[in-house]
């Protein structure tokens, strides 16, 4: 059985700059660019594998699509790594937020992409973290990513399809 615990959720204040993770820590945001699509952020990482993060939070997709960037040696070739969840926003106050269905989807480029964590859906489910509905809709949105990067030829293309426009990342801008 995987480490059962609730969904993860995220708090993306674009008015404060700061991003708030599950565990309630508050980084500083270097960058937030809100579009009709979605959200991008980009943020210093305070983590022993990797020094920066990006990410585009695409609420119509079910997705939120991410770059770690890696310290030398940790996952190399791992290109995006896609949660699975229901992202919304702007609230009221100007600020997104993420719940993280626990699956997740693995890009290494010149290999298929990588669907995990399926073992953590079925158990938050069963302990009732996830409704029948919530984990029917992260098995539909996993399968149509997996179905769109396997048409388009890769998960990037389907992506910048899905947005209308090429997705912009540090080393794509």
């Amino acid at each position: 059985m995987a480490d059962l615990h609730p969904p993860k959720r995220e708090v993306f204040d674009v008015p404060a700059m700061t991003n708030t993770d599950n565990k309630g820590v508050v980084r500083e945001v270097l960058d937030y660019r809100v579009t009709d699509f979605g959200l991008y952020m980009s943020r210093t990482a305070d983590h022993p594998r990797f020094t920066h993060l990006e990410s585009w939070l695409l609420p119509s997709l079910g997705l939120r699509a991410n770059i770690f960037h890696f310290v030398a040696g940790h996952r190399p070739g791992q290109r995006l790594y896609l949660d699975i969840g229901e992202f919304s926003g702007p609230d009221e106050a100007g600020r997104w937020h993420a719940v993280d269905w626990y699956l997740d989807l693995v890009d290494v480029p010149g290999e298929p992409l990588a669907l995990i964590d399926v073992d953590e859906l079925f158990d938050a489910h069963a302990a009732g973290f996830l409704t029948t509905a919530q984990a029917e809709d992260a098995v539909r949105i996993a399968t149509t990513a997996l179905i769109g990067a396997t048409t388009s030829g890769d998960v990037q293309s389907w992506l910048d399809a899905q947005a209308g426009t090429p997705l912009e990342w540090l080393d794509r801008a």
